[in-house]
């Protein structure tokens, strides 16, 4: 059965955002259009569909890396920034977008936060409160599903364009 690691980015993300595109949950919210994916760009994105295309990067980044955090993934699609004359420095990009971007994927269904302990913490006045810890987040069956059926049917056209994929 092939996986999503049997399938180049490039072929994949734009499948995914396809899918994605379908599913009610994963919708660009008002200020989409209007705001920049992080301090380093100078410019809102062009692309139409720009907000199914994030959210399709990051379910394919979780399913390889997670659990992984909103400040590791907003550091993933972070670059550099222009700072004139001194030397280009690395900046993250937006944790809103991830945020959002994370929320509507587990509403979907397609990922879902990972326990690492729960913890009793006492307030001012004594009273004690259970506190949850998480790793981050992590792909659900669900989500797994959908990026291999998705990276099955590209198969084909990765054996296509990318000769050397038949050998693994």
């Amino acid at each position: 059965m092939t996986t999503f690691y049997d399938v180049p980015s490039s072929l994949l993300v734009p499948a995914v955002a396809d899918v994605l595109a379908g599913i009610d949950a994963i919708s660009a919210p008002q200020w989409a259009g209007h705001i920049k994916t992080g301090v380093h760009r100078e410019r809102p994105p062009t692309q139409e569909n720009w907000w199914e295309i994030r959210a399709a990067a990051v379910l394919r980044k979780i399913a390889a890396k997670g659990p992984i955090g909103v400040n590791h993934l907003a550091q993933e699609y972070g670059g550099s920034s222009n700072r004139g004359s001194a030397p280009n420095t690395a900046k993250a990009g937006s944790r809103h977008v991830i945020r959002s971007v994370l929320q509507q994927l587990e509403q979907a269904g397609l990922i879902e936060k990972e326990l690492q302990r729960v913890i009793e913490v006492e307030d001012e006045d004594e009273v004690k409160h259970k506190v949850s810890i998480f790793k981050g987040r992590k792909i659900t069956g669900a989500g797994q599903k959908l990026l291999d059926a998705t990276a099955h049917g590209l198969r084909e056209v990765a054996d296509g364009e990318y000769p050397g994929l038949a050998k693994y």
